[in-house]
């Protein structure tokens, strides 16, 4: 019997996966072939998808892109034993684009049968949890579990990179008759893919991470916030945390241990505010998401006014690793504050769009040339916003920095949650500032004035600026604009708008004099 394991990440079935899973479940039952058709998660390799893989006695031979059409000849080709044909990709982890790459939280995605706990456990799960177990038991076991993931110098992946262990010792510090922990996976950044395709891959490794976060603070009741956009992620993750609690990995005692921690998935609305963890919370109480003051931090004053962790998907998803082989193997990877591995996406005008997983510290030139291949369009590259819609724009001459938190905060960027979005020189980056503004207007909560109103005159001010009326005055107005909404908004949303309109300013200051009256006086 040929286990032949398919993707069925959102990505692959976008691109007719489940097509060529029926294709060859009815070509090999033609044949009076014995195969298994597993569905697994992606590898990451999104320009080979759906890549297919072929357990032989020498390991897994992968094929790809693979068509319905390409099937019959693949099954002629003598696939099934690793036979050659054109779409023959070789082992996959041989291939250039997964050999280079530090897999740490992505080891198991697209390996593992992602509703199985038994096929996690055989790829080294449950170990950190095993471990968290062991130290729990002891006297100041709560504080070494915590301290051990302060010590890894993780940091939160959601964008803020704010130290993950710091959160927790609030969290286990604070006095409640309840405490919860709170997974952002409200990922709406724009060329972010990173936590839907681990939801999709490899679930457990989120569950996991989550239990040790209850076990280490003291909470016995976790929330998973999942975007509305992303059914696949929301579906796998249920029926992971069914198959988890029926195994005895969640529940009123975690592997018999006598400790409780259970686990809900909740469906965002489609808010990109609710991104932010205190409109999330806001959201999880059944309200309108909008955004809190702080103090009181949700550590301390959070779900239902309780003491709260409210951490990104790859950030707890990366606590059972650090738990399994201690917290100084992660922290040997990484460069300065910026400890461990992130999980970069690349996405926008890239020949090969997918996902990277390295330490901190390569030029972002590197992701963009050696592994995403340039652009799409085979046109020279003009720009790159890293971290979502509110990152900077960085010129060619910016690609060499080093993609570490404080050398992109240095440059006036910032990594966020490592989406890389490549543009041509196609693009017009006034065009560009002016969806900042734009995006800001549609998704605020609404709740302060700066952010609000500050954006919508933005939009304004830039639609005067491309028209040439009194250019000069209206850049400084939209100057001014930008440090109101930094000064004064009340969360990201509004106060990080300025970053990608100004870098744009800054850097590509020709497109905002190109309306017909500018140029026709030039």
């Amino acid at each position: 019997m040929t286990r032949i394991f398919i993707p069925r990440d959102a990505q692959a079935l976008a691109l007719g996966a489940d097509k060529v899973a029926r294709e060859i479940a009815r070509i090999a039952a033609e044949r009076g072939e014995a195969v298994t058709i597993v569905r697994t998660g992606s590898r990451g390799l999104f320009w080979l998808e759906p890549m297919i893989e072929i357990e032989t006695g020498g390991g897994r031979v992968a094929y790809g892109p693979v068509k319905p059409a390409d099937v019959v000849s693949l099954f002629g080709a003598g696939w099934l034993a690793g036979g050659e044909h054109p779409l023959r990709l070789g082992r996959p982890e041989e291939i250039p684009y997964l050999a280079r790459q530090t897999r740490l939280t992505f080891a198991r995605c697209g390996l593992v049968d992602p509703l199985s706990p038994a096929d996690y456990v055989a790829h080294g799960g449950y170990q950190g949890l095993q471990r968290t177990l062991e130290m729990a038991r002891a006297s100041e076991g709560q504080t070494a579990i915590v301290d051990e993931v302060k010590a890894s110098g993780l940091r939160g992946r959601g964008g803020a990179g704010f130290p993950t262990g710091i959160k927790w010792s609030t969290v286990l510090l604070a006095e409640a008759d309840q405490k919860y922990v709170v997974c952002n996976a409200d990922e709406g950044d724009s060329g972010t893919f990173a936590d839907r395709m681990l939801m999709e891959g490899d679930p457990f490794s989120l569950i996991e991470g989550m239990t040790i976060a209850g076990l280490a603070v003291g909470a016995t009741k976790g929330f998973i916030y999942i975007r509305s956009e992303y059914p696949h992620a929301f579906r796998t993750m249920t029926d992971a945390i069914a198959a988890a609690t029926k195994a005895g990995y969640l529940g009123p005692s975690v592997m018999g241990s006598g400790r409780a921690f259970t686990l809900e998935t909740r469906l965002g609305a489609g808010a990109y505010i609710c991104g932010e963890e205190t409109s999330l919370l806001d959201s999880l109480e059944g309200k309108r998401g909008m955004v809190r003051a702080k103090p009181p931090l949700p550590a301390i004053k959070g779900l239902f006014g309780k003491p709260t962790i409210v951490n990104n998907v790859l950030s707890l998803a990366t606590v059972p690793w650090i738990m399994a082989n201690g917290a100084k193997a992660y922290a040997d990877f990484g460069i300065g504050r910026s400890r461990g591995t992130l999980a970069f996406q690349l996405a926008g005008n890239i020949a090969r769009g997918g996902l990277v997983e390295l330490p901190f510290g390569p030029p972002l030139r590197e992701l963009i040339e050696e592994f995403g291949g340039g652009t799409r369009s085979g046109r020279p590259l003009r720009a790159v916003q890293v971290g979502g819609p509110l990152g900077a724009y960085f010129p060619q001459e910016l690609l060499d920095t080093p993609l570490d938190y404080e050398a992109f905060a240095a440059k006036g960027g910032m990594v966020g949650h490592g989406g890389i979005v490549v543009f041509d020189d196609a693009v017009d980056m006034a065009a560009q500032a002016r969806f900042a503004f734009e995006f800001c207007a549609a998704e605020s909560c609404g709740k302060c004035t700066p952010c609000r109103i500050g954006s919508t005159r933005g939009v304004e001010t830039i639609d005067k600026i491309t028209a040439g009326i009194e250019p000069e005055k209206n850049l400084t107005l939209v100057r001014d604009l930008c440090e109101v909404m930094t000064d004064g908004s009340l969360c990201a949303m509004g106060g990080l708008t300025p970053l990608p309109v100004l870098s744009a300013l800054n850097h590509f200051p020709d497109d905002f004099r190109r309306a017909p009256a500018l140029m026709a006086a030039e």
